[in-house]
């Protein structure tokens, strides 16, 4: 089955990969990425959150 198919024919329920073997690389992948604090203390500023708490909500 191609990784196309895997994604038409199981439903949506927000998954970042559709199958075992996928999973397995993407957590591969994953190790690999840099913590906040790692890019923080390497100078750089990380991503912001991707969500807004109840106080960023009240300050507006």
């Amino acid at each position: 089955m191609s990784r196309e198919q895997d994604y038409i024919d199981k439903p949506k329920n927000s998954s970042m990969t559709p199958n075992l073997k996928e999973m397995k690389e993407h957590g591969k992948v994953m190790e690999h990425m840099s913590t906040n604090e790692n890019v923080k203390k390497s100078g750089k500023m990380p991503d912001p959150d991707q969500y807004e708490d109840e106080e960023a909500k009240k300050d507006k």
